[in-house]
């Protein structure tokens, strides 16, 4: 039986009716996009077209997912909200708390003793107010998602980046910032600006060593990690449907590394087979009984130039396997070629570490693809040269796996088993073979390879390939080992040849779990008691933002952020997890990773006040206790990466009044607009340039503020002259009105107070 089965046959029963209605409206046949975007409008049954790319809507979510990093900020909002439950189902998962070191029980047993008072007060929240709560070591929310609560046709947001990953399952879910999620929690509508339509068909079916993970892995090569910036990416052909549920959920993650709003598939019987073995019978036989609403329609696939903004084939039977990096996920590279590429460039050819797992990678079918290279190595006596961690992704497939055998062929082949949790990939790992700052190479199965982004090590070189490749590639020890046309020497001198990944697409026996880790919610929470340790170092309750004003005169240039600048830079992961339900705290880590154009150190600016340079949050803290707000200069794409609001309320906490780029990515644009920050781009983008380090800078015509109208700002130098910067922005009334009162949070408390 499924989790919230009601809700869900109420969304189907509206399906027919509102796509019909949208259909009309629209003038057009409909893409699946378009079908679940119109089907989920806060006003219900659809009355006009909206223009993609353009104009910004209200929708009604289906559902919400938290995982514990970003929880802490997000209930800590949700408690000034007034709410006596959330008003959609909301589930919390704890994933990102727990360091991956010495094994699955050792490290989750040192998890919940180092963060007990975290996973305490998520639990004692989820329980107040009506949430489901996922233990320590249940599992990695995403995979946990599309094995409990993805369902096709649906619409849900989450606060992670890859909550995209249940478009597997025909989903438009989307990753969001904490105070997204509080706005639908409280009742109120979301608000998306209606994305543009990237089609992305399929033929043929992969074969040989390719996999699902090469499909996103040449997309990423094609769009760079910001071409599907503000778009849907929307799978489809008879190749889409040769592919597996958890294949598609493979690709539908990274593309969060395109920057995509989402990407999702249409329903087919990849999906029904998946639901059914997942315990869903019952949402399959509702989606079944309208299929044709739950993918696109004919004419839309039969000439999709005609309804999709972009439109990029791929031919699976001639595909490749790929290995992306290092530093950017969208370095893409075939594996026969990326040897010479590296000696090229001078990447280290030794491989240190195979890391096999994460929500991008860890289905049943993901690790006995695996499985089927080690072992071949185990029975062929050829000894692995590099270590191996595996994260599989859920307790219900870690359980199956090591019921059906899976789990000791990595162990034969002497891999730490981690605990279901995100692990190295998103920089929870004690790594204990490397310090300092030494150049080598990892390979991982992950969706992100950013500079210090596993290990903290910025000479670290990552590269993102699928699991079989990843077993491969460590079990020879090099990096420009190509299994397809290379052998390896086992310890008996003789020459080996792989033979290619065999997997399984679901586990003959079916799924099987003793102890999901799943805690319900209580009925009433009302008696139940949230407490906070006012000396607290992990978890403070906030205080409202202060509204900045119509009136900036005197801020001073913070730093001007030369080059990538992703939420890892601006509000790194790591040791700094640990913080994440503690601004104040937290905000010591505050664009330390950021280099500075003025001298191209990194965590090293001026503080104009004194003359002296020092830490950026130092310089920041300085800046506000004298009462001067600062201004915040960046490049392309600023704020890639995850969804970590962290990110816009660090620089908003210490007297951050605007961010300057020349462009943003999309989460992180919401998240400055939610908290009352200004997020501008310049019009001009060589003006980027004219700004100096001793900059003092003056809002011109800000008591203006309005829709489509551009913000003039006066960059004053130290020599006395001026340049006079115009400025753009996306802010609609909705947003300037977040922007006035101080937050978006501030708004939904006042009109809760109304």
């Amino acid at each position: 039986m499924a989790f919230d089965i009601d809700m869900i046959k109420k969304v189907y029963a509206n399906m027919a009716e509102r796509v019909d209605k949208a259909r009309e409206v629209v003038g057009k046949p409909l893409t699946l996009s378009e079908k679940i975007l119109y089907a989920h409008l806060w006003d219900g049954n659809p009355t006009k077209a909206f223009v993609r790319g353009k104009d910004y809507v209200d929708f009604a979510p289906d559902r919400i997912a938290l995982q514990d990093a970003t929880a802490q900020m997000a209930l800590l909002q949700f408690m000034q909200a007034g709410k006596a439950k959330v008003a959609v189902p909301t589930t919390t998962h704890c994933d990102h708390l727990i360091q991956a070191k010495q094994g699955a029980v050792p490290d989750l047993k040192r998890a919940n003793e180092t963060s007990n008072e975290v996973f305490d007060f998520l639990a004692s929240v989820s329980k107040k107010y009506g949430l489901g709560f996922w233990k320590p070591g249940a599992g990695i929310i995403h995979q946990v998602v599309l094995e409990n609560y993805a369902f096709p046709g649906g619409m849900m947001i989450g606060t992670d980046s890859h909550t995209v990953n249940a478009g597997g399952l025909g989903m438009v879910a989307i990753g969001v910032g904490g105070a997204d999620a509080v706005d639908v929690m409280a009742g109120m509508a979301w608000e998306l600006k209606f994305p543009k339509l990237i089609g992305v068909k399929l033929t043929g079916s992969l074969n040989g060593w390719t996999s699902a993970k090469d499909v996103i892995l040449k997309v990423a090569g094609i769009l760079t990690v910001k071409g599907g910036t503000g778009a849907i990416v929307e799978y489809f052909g008879p190749g889409a449907k040769n592919l597996s549920c958890t294949g598609k959920g493979t690709i539908c993650n990274m593309g969060a590394e395109i920057g995509a709003t989402t990407s999702t598939f249409g329903y087919d019987d990849s999906m029904e087979r998946y639901l059914r073995a997942t315990d869903r019978n019952d949402i399959a036989d509702e989606a079944n009984k309208i299929r044709e609403y739950l993918t696109g329609d004919d004419e839309v696939y039969a000439s999709p130039e005609q309804y999709f903004d972009q439109v990029i084939e791929i031919n699976l039977d001639t595909l490749g396997p790929h290995l992306n990096g290092p530093f950017t996920p969208d370095l893409a590279t075939e594996v026969g070629e990326l040897g010479e590429k590296a000696r090229k460039n001078d990447w280290p050819l030794k491989v240190d570490w195979g890391l096999i797992g994460s929500c991008t990678n860890s289905s049943y079918e993901d690790l006995t693809r695996a499985a089927s290279i080690a072992k071949q190595a185990v029975d062929k006596n050829i000894k692995a040269k590099s270590d191996f961690g595996i994260n599989p992704g859920s307790e219900q497939i870690r359980f199956t796996a090591e019921r059906d055998g899976v789990l000791k062929i990595f162990e034969d082949l002497n891999a730490t088993i981690f605990t279901n949790a995100c692990g190295p990939c998103i920089g929870q790992w004690d790594r204990s073979d490397r310090k300092g700052d030494e150049k080598n190479t990892i390979v991982h199965s992950f969706n992100r390879n950013f500079s210090k982004r596993a290990d903290g090590n910025p000479n670290t070189h990552a590269f993102v390939g699928s699991p079989e490749m990843v077993a491969a590639i460590a079990i020879s020890g090099r990096l420009d080992f190509d299994p397809m046309n290379d052998t390896l020497l086992n310890e008996d001198g003789q020459e080996i040849k792989l033979d290619e990944p065999k997997g399984l697409e679901l586990p003959p026996l079916g799924f099987d779990v003793k102890e999901s880790g799943y805690v319900a919610p209580v009925e009433d929470g009302s008696k139940v008691d949230v407490s906070v340790n006012p000396n607290s170092e992990r978890l403070q309750l906030l205080e409202p933002f202060t509204p900045i004003g119509n009136k900036i005169t005197g801020a001073k240039l913070l730093i001007k952020a030369f080059g990538k600048c992703t939420t890892d830079h601006i509000s790194m992961a790591g040791p700094w997890l640990r913080f994440r339900g503690h601004l104040d705290n937290i905000s010591n880590n505050m664009l330390i990773g950021a280099v500075n154009a003025f001298g191209k150190k990194t965590n090293f600016v001026k503080n104009q006040l004194t003359g002296e340079y020092g830490g950026v949050p130092d310089v920041a803290r300085d800046y506000k206790a004298n009462g001067i707000y600062s201004i915040v200069v960046g490049d392309h794409n600023y704020g890639e990466g995850s969804s970590r609001e962290h990110a816009a309320m660090e620089p908003r906490h210490l007297g951050v009044a605007a961010v300057l780029v020349k462009s943003f990515a999309r989460i992180h644009e919401t998240n400055l607009k939610k908290q009352g920050m200004l997020g501008l781009t310049f019009a001009n983008e060589s003006d980027y340039d004219l700004i100096q380090e001793d900059d003092t800078i003056n809002f011109l015509d800000l008591d203006s503020f309005a829709p489509d109208k551009p913000l003039t700002l006066e960059f004053v130098h130290a020599d006395g002259s001026k340049d006079v910067i115009v400025t753009n922005h996306t802010y609609n009334q909705a947003q300037i009105d977040w922007y006035n009162e101080g937050s978006a949070l501030n708004l939904i408390k006042k009109e809760n107070n109304a």
